[in-house]
């Protein structure tokens, strides 16, 4: 029997394909699923990965034997089914493994409107259902099966994200985008179809084998070729795309890095200038930049903890109009509070056409400290590497601890946070200082005791 215990995680379903989990586990999830939300209609989505079609259609299979109606919108990007789940008025399944290598694949789920779910929104109800029939048989067809019907809503996506973002007035702008044989490769050329962008398109063809290179731009390894491309064309930027195309990271016509933070920072400023008064919601590995520019904007900052299912509920709950991650995910007011890369990269494209110098000084406001980006470390006591963490600064004066979600540790003039890997036996370090030979010093002190 599958152990779910492996592939159901905090917000999704991940696991190696087929020895972990196959189409006919994937039927199962698709009439839990349709249980679980009680929902007449649902909306199905895949993204390139060769197991991607047979697992999506079986999940299909599943919540149609038990009365549910099925639109499946075929290859798309995470937030294009999120789309769909918003616009359609349907819970959604995306059935992808992001960033993970080809073997891998996974079940993204929401209800309608793209409300998350996750462990404490569905997904344990989801399992435990799944479980009993693994153990006592598969589930009673419903009377009325549900049918199975296909829809495009890729031009609609395009239409909606370009509603939210004039790119039509920018000064012309050349573009080079790395998909890595991603869903980006799917999305971009419609979305930038006919705007002032000339596209140089790296990776663009569907490929769940990643020939090129992991479709990971969070490991610096993956955004060379991009880098370089950048700095031989003198394109004005270079944009990224994760496997599933819900993140995108920004290099600048330098060929270096834009932070996520800067990034964060600056769509919350745009969004303010839309919306004044409004809250921006920023996890708390988020650089101290993003809730000073959301302050002089006239906006409130609130700090949560790291995972999208914290940020969507948070957004939820107080009408936040953005939020940002430092992984790159952004979520908008006006996109059902779901994330999207894509957007993130409109308003930056926004920012930069709408000026005339170079993207390094567009953004060098919002970059205002020294950071260490994330370390890993694997540990076995993770608890208890993180008290000795802990007790290693319980004497300094002035340092303030809170523990929102692992451990933060803050000085007026630096601060660090260690938490452990929901999913492996990791302990994650991230540093910001306000300056570099700081953040150097704390990472080293800090690692020496984690890795002690």
């Amino acid at each position: 029997m599958a152990d779910l215990s492996q592939i159901v995680k905090a917000y999704d379903v991940r696991g190696v394909v087929p020895d972990q989990w196959d189409e006919a586990l994937a039927e199962l999830f698709g009439a839990a699923f349709a249980q679980v939300t009680g929902a007449a209609a649902v909306v199905v989505g895949h993204d390139m990965r060769p197991s991607s079609p047979g697992l999506s259609r079986a999940f299909a299979r599943g919540a149609a034997a038990r009365g549910v109606d099925v639109t499946e919108i075929g290859l798309c990007s995470t937030d294009q089914l999120y789309f769909a789940s918003g616009h359609l008025g349907l819970p959604g399944a995306m059935f992808t493994a992001s960033h993970n290598p080809a073997q891998y694949n996974g079940i993204k789920m929401c209800r309608a409107g793209a409300a998350p779910v996750g462990q404490d929104s569905g997904l344990a109800e989801i399992r435990s259902l799944v479980e009993g029939w693994l153990e006592n048989g598969a589930p009673e067809p419903a009377q009325t099966a549900g049918t199975l019907s296909r829809q495009d809503v890729l031009a609609d996506y395009a239409a909606h994200l370009r509603s939210l973002v004039d790119l039509s007035g920018i000064r012309p702008l050349k573009v080079v985008v790395d998909a890595g044989n991603g869903m980006g490769g799917h999305t971009v050329p419609t979305v930038f179809e006919g705007l002032p962008v000339e596209l140089d398109a790296m990776y663009f063809e569907l490929d769940g084998t990643f020939p090129n290179h992991e479709a990971n731009p969070l490991d610096p390894k993956n955004i060379v070729d991009l880098q370089q491309r950048v700095r031989e064309v003198g394109a004005d930027i270079g944009l990224a795309f994760d496997g599933d195309a819900d993140r995108c990271f920004v290099v600048d016509g330098n060929g270096d890095p834009v932070s996520p933070s800067a990034i964060t920072a600056l769509v919350a400023a745009r969004e303010l200038a839309k919306h004044p008064g409004g809250t921006v919601i920023h996890n708390l590995i988020t650089s101290w930049s993003v809730p000073e520019v959301v302050k002089e904007c006239g906006g409130t900052p609130v700090r949560t903890r790291v995972g999208h299912s914290f940020i969507k509920e948070e957004m939820a709950r107080s009408g936040a109009i953005f939020g940002g991650e430092h992984s790159a995910h952004y979520y908008f007011r006006d996109f059902w509070n779901a994330d999207t890369g894509m957007l993130a990269a409109m308003h930056v494209l926004a920012a930069l056409g709408g000026q005339s110098g170079p993207l390094s000084e567009l953004v060098a406001e919002y970059d205002r400290y020294a950071g260490s980006g994330e370390i890993n470390s694997t540990v076995a006591d993770q608890a208890g590497r993180t008290a000795a963490v802990r007790a290693a600064y319980e004497n300094v004066p002035g340092v303030e601890f809170d523990e929102l979600d692992g451990l933060t540790v803050a000085a007026s003039d630096w601060w660090f946070n260690i938490r452990a890997s929901n999913t492996e036996p990791l302990l994650r370090l991230n540093v910001e200082a306000r300056d570099a030979e700081t953040v150097s010093r704390i990472r080293d002190e800090v690692l020496a005791i984690v890795r002690a």
